[in-house]
């Protein structure tokens, strides 16, 4: 499903929902879906603040990744963290994942990188239940073209936010349990 904001109006935006064709989308469901959901480009602080939202309300983890046009290793990061997400569906199974680019160089997007301490691109950094997941992120660009080391990172941020709960290491879902990251 991606989902794409439209102009704010008087502090509020309004949403389009373009569902693909090959992926069902019921209306009125009490049922979740759990796939990854591959959101529209964020180029201004208020439409990341929706899409934490949305995650949360999903209780889907967020996972952003900050590039900028002019970067090329976000270029060459870009297609290989997408297609984990929207082709490879990794994370599905434990409850499903977000997924936004963040583009620092929009004019529009001010110090939300200093906001969430970005200090190099690309950077990957996940959000659970609103919350930024600082110190998981990754910010070195061979561990996001590692795919397995990438499919783990992503898996171990779906089980911190999906319905399966965290690591099958502990009672609690590993929750309270330090990260190898």
């Amino acid at each position: 499903m991606i989902i794409r904001p439209s102009p704010v109006l008087s502090r509020s935006i309004v949403l389009r929902v373009s569902v693909p064709a090959r992926r069902a989308f019921l209306i009125g469901s009490s049922k979740r879906s759990h796939e990854n959901r591959i959101f529209a480009n964020v180029r201004i602080p208020d439409e990341l603040h929706t899409l934490t939202l949305l995650s949360a309300a999903d209780s889907r983890p967020l996972i952003t990744l900050w590039t900028a046009s002019w970067c090329r290793t976000c270029q060459a990061i870009k297609p290989i963290v997408k297609g984990m997400i929207e082709d490879e569906r990794v994370g599905e199974k434990e409850g499903g994942l977000g997924y936004a680019e963040v583009e620092l160089d929009s004019v529009l997007i001010g110090d939300l990188g200093v906001n969430y301490m970005i200090a190099s691109m690309p950077t990957l950094l996940a959000f659970s239940r609103q919350e930024a997941q600082l110190e998981t992120k990754l910010t070195h660009p061979e561990q996001m073209k590692n795919k397995e080391f990438l499919r783990n990172w992503l898996l171990e941020e779906a089980r911190r936010g999906g319905r399966e709960g965290g690591s099958d290491d502990s009672l609690l879902g590993g929750l309270f349990g330090g990260r190898r990251y």
